[in-house]
């Protein structure tokens, strides 16, 4: 088992706040910690933003230590207000249960439930069984609301109204720290950085009730350089999900990160040794593409698999005019007859995912970055015809980094 995994978690760049430092880095030096994070069951995936802790409890995991992925089936019928300025949508628990379901396979990837290297959770399971009052007396007790009103989640929210539901969720994520103490040897939990409060109510509820002392640690909350927050774009959410996203699209979210941020991701969310990813992260000019590639052939084999990350990284070379295959570009299928009566090609690049719509086509068009066979378009009421059509297919693009092909059945 590796000593150094929490100094390990430091020099990456995974540790906002700890409970004791030095206590923790002596747990996981020692025997197996298991330990959890929570994540909402909001949607049917996960996006690039949750790579943070899923990278950190990987880390933990190779060095022998037992993760439990929790999602919260919950939790989620109440809504964290942590960061949110107004009530979160309600969703039904259905649709919270199918969500959580979704994760679950989705992350099985890079934990292997199935192999019994780690446990897939959901809150659902013990928080939908409680008795209120019950739960007032045993739970609610041991929490000062003037303590509360003071966390940050809360005061941001008491400004703009906080409902009681959304009151309650301190209380519930505590109590999953507590029931996974109790039933799982649960002995730390982490998450990002805005859920610290939440965070140290469990450890302070399970010092209280069980008289033990447990960790805690939290995650930075990352932005890219440009100020965006991780995983999301001007285009959406980077998803998890090869259904929501192509493992090609995934490649180039990554290969297109600004040269400030290379060094960072390439510490966080690759397996490469800390002194590769400085050297590739000090690269400039030329070279430096060429570290992007590595960080997102990595990034992508994580994720999606060795047999994608080579599709991608092939098809990135085809596009760019490299040599490669163009296999794992994202493709649409034609038929013969609609590429003969024409087809708009605004209406094509809103269809195919390249732009939001087909104003933004337009206004693409005018301003000089669409291209039709790396050939820019300057009409507006451009038409796609058969003349258009090469052995490879129609290959469309979107400003330099955005392409989709069509081929004709």
């Amino acid at each position: 088992m590796s000593n150094n995994v929490f100094d390990e978690l430091v020099e990456r760049g995974f540790i906002a706040q700890v409970t004791d430092a030095d206590a923790v880095r002596k747990a996981l030096s020692e025997d197996p910690v298991t330990f959890y994070v929570g994540f909402d069951s909001t949607a049917t995936s996960l996006h690039a933003g949750s790579l943070v802790p899923i990278m950190a409890m990987m880390h933990l995991q190779r060095a022998g230590h037992v993760p439990i992925f929790l999602t919260g089936g919950g939790t989620t019928m109440v809504g964290d207000p942590s960061g949110r300025t107004e009530l979160r949508q309600m969703l039904s628990e259905e649709r919270i249960r199918a969500n959580g379901a979704s994760i679950h396979a989705q992350v099985n990837r890079y934990f292997h439930f199935d192999q019994g290297q780690a446990l897939a959770l959901d809150n659902a399971d013990w928080l939908l069984q409680l008795n209120y009052v019950a739960f007032l007396r045993d739970i609610g007790v041991h929490f000062s609301v003037n303590r509360m009103l003071a966390a940050e989640a809360y005061k941001q929210r008491m400004e703009k109204g906080l409902s009681f539901i959304e009151f309650n969720y301190q209380l519930l994520q505590a109590y999953d720290y507590l029931d996974l103490y109790r039933h799982r040897g649960c002995t730390m939990q982490m998450g990002g950085d805005d859920q610290w409060g939440n965070i140290l109510a469990g450890v302070d509820l399970i010092r209280r009730v069980e008289g033990k002392t447990v960790h805690a640690m939290t995650f930075p909350l990352l932005t890219t350089a440009s100020g965006a927050k991780m995983g999301k774009t001007a285009g959406g959410a980077i998803w998890l999900d090869p259904d929501l996203l192509s493992p090609y699209d995934y490649f180039q979210y990554w290969v297109n990160c600004a040269d400030e941020d290379v060094h960072k991701f390439l510490k966080m969310f690759t397996f490469l040794p800390l002194d590769e990813a400085a050297r590739l992260g000090a690269l400039q000019g030329a070279e430096l593409r060429e570290a992007k590639r590595v960080l997102a052939f990595e990034a992508t084999r994580i994720t999606h698999g060795q047999v994608a990350a080579d599709e991608a990284m092939a098809a990135a070379k085809a596009a760019f005019g490299s040599g490669g295959d163009l296999d794992g570009m994202p493709t649409t299928t034609i038929s013969s007859v609609q590429l003969a009566e024409g087809l708009q090609l605004t209406a094509v690049m809103a269809e195919t995912g390249l732009v939001h719509s087909r104003g933004d086509a337009r206004r693409l068009i005018q301003q000089g970055g669409a291209y039709v066979n790396d050939e820019r378009v300057t009409e507006v009421n451009r038409t796609l015809s058969g003349d258009d059509l090469t052995a490879d297919g129609i290959l469309l693009r979107a400003g330099k980094k955005r392409f989709h092909r069509l081929v004709v059945d």
